[in-house]
């Protein structure tokens, strides 16, 4: 059965599932070349990504979610729900990979971190995840940044591990949060 995250507020963002209505925003927000300057895949097909968009409330796994900001779309966040690594007998739809993107327009407001704040009390309060996860570009300071504020580590700096058009070959980041690390912060904070 189905756990609905959705709607939730995370600072001064709403969360919420995606809308038929939103489609065309979503395409465009998702074909923005600023938006695509250190995503791996530069260009979406409008229909297809649509259609995506269209299947998350009925999926089992993918927990994507529309950022509004005062009624107007900000941003998408990503949420899925993986299988970890494990020898048979493993329980299953323990580990989460997140992401997010925002509109250009409202980078520096702090409202990436509260995308990401959003997607990580989904995961663990509401989903009950074991374990997240997020990757970046290395040279994408802002998405770092945002990541080590939410209390995620990093684990991982691959050297030269993906091929950017501008770039040439560069390194990316990955982090990690268990639910004991989330629970930890959440009790600083």
């Amino acid at each position: 059965m189905r756990t609905f995250p959705w709607p939730a507020r995370s600072g001064a963002l709403l969360l919420r599932d995606p809308q038929p209505e939103d489609a065309d925003q979503l395409v465009a927000l998702r074909n923005n070349p600023v938006v695509n300057r250190f995503m791996l895949r530069t260009h979406v097909d409008p229909d297809a990504y649509a259609q995506e968009w269209a299947s998350i409330p009925d999926s089992d796994t993918d927990f994507s979610c529309i950022a509004e900001l005062d009624g107007r779309l900000a941003g998408l966040g990503f949420l899925d729900v993986t299988d970890g690594l494990g020898q048979p007998g493993m329980p299953r739809a323990t580990q989460g990979v997140i992401g997010y993107m925002l509109q250009p327009d409202l980078a520096g407001q702090g409202l990436g971190t509260d995308l990401a704040r959003g997607l990580l009390t989904a995961a663990f309060d509401v989903l009950r995840l074991r374990r997240v996860t997020a990757s970046c570009n290395a040279d994408n300071i802002a998405s770092a940044r945002v990541l080590e504020k939410n209390g995620m580590r990093r684990e991982q700096h691959g050297i030269e591990d993906s091929w950017h058009a501008d770039l040439g070959w560069v390194d990316g980041y990955q982090y990690a949060m268990l639910d004991r690390e989330w629970v930890a912060a959440r009790t600083v904070r």
